[in-house]
């Protein structure tokens, strides 16, 4: 049986072919020329192929195998390389995991950039990620599950929270519906008699309570994307996050309702862990990422905020 190529080898061809020359190829690994020519002509006997064109030629061309082999050099490389970048982390203290749960009515734009951004400052690093609503965060983050939760608060939690920014949350409904049409505002007795839309709470919180909720009938459903498609259809009124329904608004499929017991609620959103645990690096990065780009994408920055803002679920609101 051949010996196997060395990661030694491997790393020493994606370098060769990276700086286009033995010798730039050995300044570049501190190295004399000789080794990392030798190394080459060792790894192309043991294939018994030849990865490089070296008569007639200024500087050494690949051949076409060997441009495949580059390409599974560097793959094998790059698994080194993350290898290495684990262990470095492992000895920095970096967690291989983090668990983030997360409410929907963050705004998804701002969910993508943090986890892009994340994906390449911590490239060794599992992320677990949950979505829910309401008290679900908070719970996740109680019992472990989750090492790190972003949404608002809902009663009071043993967790240590930072406020990285707002979500507003806008009464709506289908341009045909007849709270639409009625003149503004809407009085509450008018309100409570159509049927509004309402968000549960997937965890054992808030069982028995309601927030923001006016109407006599209600629709209770378990997540708000389905809420959203329903009052499109004119299935009823709701809250919902201005950022869900901007382009709904704009377009005239959802309007904003004028309602007396209530207008848009800015509510804060927090970041949030156990009191008992502090944030490991990758997940303490989160959090001020989190506040970056939840501070970008609101109106104003989230330290610029009246003090005395509603709290999203405690107390009156368009939460349902």
């Amino acid at each position: 049986m051949q010996p196997n190529p060395t990661l030694d080898q491997l790393q020493i061809l994606v370098t060769v072919a990276e700086t286009g020359s033995f010798s730039a190829a050995g300044r570049k690994l501190n190295r004399a020329q000789s080794v990392i020519s030798y190394a080459i002509a060792n790894l192309e006997a043991q294939l018994g192929l030849k990865l490089f064109e070296r008569d007639g030629t200024r500087e050494p061309q690949l051949t076409g195998i060997g441009r495949a082999m580059l390409e599974d050099a560097q793959r094998m490389v790059g698994v080194l390389q993350r290898i290495r970048s684990r262990v470095d982390g492992y000895h920095q203290g970096l967690e291989a995991e983090v668990a983030l749960a997360v409410d929907v009515a963050l705004p998804s734009p701002v969910l993508v950039r943090v986890l892009k951004a994340f994906e390449a400052q911590f490239p060794t690093v599992t992320l677990r990620l949950h979505i829910g609503t309401l008290g679900l965060i908070p719970d996740l983050v109680v019992n472990g599950q989750a090492d790190l939760g972003i949404g608002g608060l809902l009663g009071d939690v043993d967790v240590h929270l930072v406020r990285i920014g707002f979500m507003s949350m806008v009464p709506a409904a289908a341009p045909h519906h007849p709270l639409a049409l009625l003149p503004k505002p809407v009085a509450l007795e008018d309100l409570r008699e159509h049927t509004q839309l309402v968000v549960t709470d997937q965890s054992e919180r808030t069982r028995g309570h309601d927030y923001g909720v006016f109407a006599y009938r209600t629709w209770r459903l378990t997540d708000m994307r389905t809420k959203h498609i329903l009052m499109r259809e004119g299935l009823g009124w709701g809250g919902l996050p201005r950022w869900l329904i901007a382009e709904d608004l704009a377009k005239g499929r959802l309007v904003e309702l004028d309602l007396e017991p209530f207008k848009e609620v800015s509510s804060p959103m927090f970041a949030m862990h156990r009191s008992d645990r502090s944030p490991k690096p990758a997940a303490a990065w989160l959090v001020e990422q989190f506040k970056r780009e939840l501070g970008s994408f609101n109106e104003f920055e989230p330290n610029e905020m009246p003090e005395e803002e509603p709290k999203l679920y405690n107390e009156p609101g368009p939460v349902g």
